[in-house]
């Protein structure tokens, strides 16, 4: 659809969680994901059609270049359910900064516009209709796809230099919020969102 592009995880795969190795597992899905979005040699290009919440602004952030709508509106909502934004911390971060990474983790009720996104660093171009922004995907793609690739991929590795300790990292922060959402308060948390 257009209104979402990820709502980020499910409340019912998380009321699921029964242990912390269960809960490591799931939150190391998000590690992994980033991890591989840094790895990859190619560029890689995000296509934000809709709002953005949790591992979906991880997953903006870990993209090279990012497209975006005008009504792609971005949250980091972990706090209010009783855990954090700790996997995608490290990516959105890299991205915007640690002062916006602050605003959106601690702030976790409100949304952020498109253009704060912009403005912020996590999306590189805004776009009134979705044509419009799918043609300048299809432009860039076709640039990228006569660009010496050997020149990208040295390009990535600059543009991700001091994330080499990501593998662990996120897996040590997957472990925090596995931890987190067995807590009563977290389990609280959740059961009160989904009556809403």
């Amino acid at each position: 659809g257009e209104k979402a592009f990820c709502a980020g995880a499910s409340f019912d795969e998380l009321i699921a969680i029964k242990d912390l190795e269960q809960g490591k597992k799931f939150f190391s899905g998000f590690a992994n994901v980033i991890n591989a979005c840094r790895k990859c040699p190619k560029f890689i290009i995000g296509r934000i059609q809709g709002r953005a919440v949790g591992g979906g602004v991880g997953l903006a952030a870990s993209v090279d270049y990012c497209f975006a709508m005008k009504n792609a509106e971005v949250k980091l909502s972990e706090l209010a359910v009783g855990i954090g934004p700790f996997v995608v911390g490290p990516a959105v971060t890299r991205k915007i900064g640690l002062s916006a990474m602050s605003e959106l983790a601690i702030n976790a009720t409100e949304w952020r516009s498109a253009e704060w996104a912009k403005e912020k660093g996590l999306y590189t171009e805004i776009f009134n209709e979705t044509e419009e922004m799918d043609a300048a995907i299809l432009t860039l793609s076709e640039k990228l796809a006569n660009s010496n690739p050997q020149a990208m991929s040295n390009l990535k590795k600059i543009f991700w230099e001091g994330t080499e300790n990501w593998d662990n990292l996120l897996i040590e922060r997957a472990e925090i919020s596995g931890k987190l959402v067995l807590s009563d308060f977290t389990i609280y948390a959740i059961n009160q969102f989904k009556k809403k």
